[in-house]
């Protein structure tokens, strides 16, 4: 079985701390968070202009579902994506920074997050974009079955499967 973090940190060597602070699996990580950002800004960016042309004036006595449904489509579709970010990437980041805290940050770990991050852009701009339903799904069941096998490979180490 693994040995336990709070009884193994204090035996980490300096070097090993800054290794496991500087895991190539927090790049991704970071990206991902700034990707969501972007859908954030342009989110407003597109939503504030459509409340404008169309007269909708926030009111905390409607529904928020109602007060969307007067936007356009379109505009609709980034506020979706940026509520998308907050699902399903949320395991990305827990297993990312497991396997960093783990010193498996590197190597296919990493090749398998940055293939995450790659598709879940993808994902992003193919609903912000066109939201073509059945090539959404098709993308987000590929970041799925990256996501597990990053899940997998963190429980064969976390379970001393190996």
């Amino acid at each position: 079985m693994a040995t336990s973090f709070p009884e193994s940190l204090p035996d980490l060597s300096p070097a090993i701390a800054a290794d496991l602070l500087n895991s190539p699996i927090l790049a991704p990580v970071v990206t991902l968070v700034l990707w969501t950002m972007v859908m954030w800004a342009w989110l407003y960016a597109t939503r504030i202009p459509a409340m404008v042309r169309g007269k909708i004036k926030p009111d905390n006595t409607i529904p928020p579902s109602e007060l969307a449904s007067m936007l356009p489509p379109q505009v609709r579709w980034k506020a979706d994506n940026y509520n998308h970010l907050m699902e399903q990437p949320t395991l990305f980041y827990a297993i990312a920074l497991t396997l960093a805290l783990l010193g498996q940050g590197g190597g296919l770990n990493a090749d398998l997050a940055w293939g995450y991050v790659i598709i879940r852009v993808a994902h992003s701009l193919v609903q912000a974009l066109i939201n073509v339903i059945l090539l959404r799904f098709a993308i987000f069941m590929l970041g799925s079955v990256v996501l597990l096998a990053l899940a997998l490979r963190a429980a064969v180490i976390v379970f001393g499967l190996q």
